[in-house]
């Protein structure tokens, strides 16, 4: 994880991204914030599902043209390496990651009594940063050393977005009928999706396309952790 270096991008600059600016620090954690959607390519924003470091279960996911591509971490490599040689190929902007990118503020601010949840974990019925441990504390180291190179990450959680767009009769059921879900919610072909960290990696994709649009829902406290959908 050492010697990150990623193409430089005229506009805006990586200042801009670590700083924010007068809004402060982009963090992927500031509700109503607004992707911008000028000038965009397909592949500037990205979806993660993120899992265990060398389980081989990460998956990323883009849009390139009429199609979504998708490539998945190998088994006893390291998947968090696989995410950053990925991005230094790819060069996106924007990464919504599906893994928690904060705790609850007892820990940060000393206030508060919840030890486990977050206030958005509590709004969308999430798993405890807490019990996810080791992957919740890689999460927000990769989280802060991508931020530093100038990309936006976001926080996202695909089990919700199925709920609210009412699309989970065949989520994590069947795999070619919920590829058919897909294409008629993303107008894109969904082809080289072949298992369920994909399916995820792509709804997180989504959340982004959302966000991208301005259609997306954003839960918790700002200084907390915010979870788009």
């Amino acid at each position: 994880m050492q010697n990150m270096t990623f193409r430089k991008r005229s506009a805006p600059s990586v200042a801009d991204h670590l700083h924010g600016g007068k809004n402060g620090p982009r963090y992927g954690m500031r509700s109503g914030i607004a992707a911008k959607n000028a000038g965009e390519t397909d592949m500037q924003f990205q979806g993660v599902d993120y899992g265990s470091k060398m389980a081989g279960t990460t998956a990323m996911c883009w849009q390139e043209g009429s199609r979504l591509q998708v490539r998945q971490s190998e088994k006893n490599h390291d998947a968090d390496e696989f995410v950053i040689k990925m991005i230094r190929d790819t060069n996106p902007q924007r990464l919504y990651l599906d893994a928690p990118l904060s705790l609850p503020s007892v820990y940060n601010t000393g206030k508060g009594d919840d030890y486990f949840y977050r206030e958005c974990d509590r709004e969308l019925g999430a798993m405890s940063p807490m019990f996810l441990g080791g992957l919740t504390a890689r999460a927000i180291k990769l989280r802060d050393q991508l931020v530093k190179s100038g990309i936006e990450v976001y926080e996202v959680y695909p089990a919700a977005l199925v709920r609210i767009l009412s699309i989970g009769e065949f989520y994590k059921k069947d795999l070619n009928r919920f590829r058919m879900v897909l294409e008629g919610l993303f107008h894109l072909e969904v082809a080289a999706i072949t298992n369920w960290h994909q399916v995820d990696a792509a709804l997180a994709w989504f959340v982004g396309e959302r966000h991208r649009k301005q259609q997306y829902r954003s839960y918790g406290r700002q200084n907390e952790g915010i979870i788009l959908v």
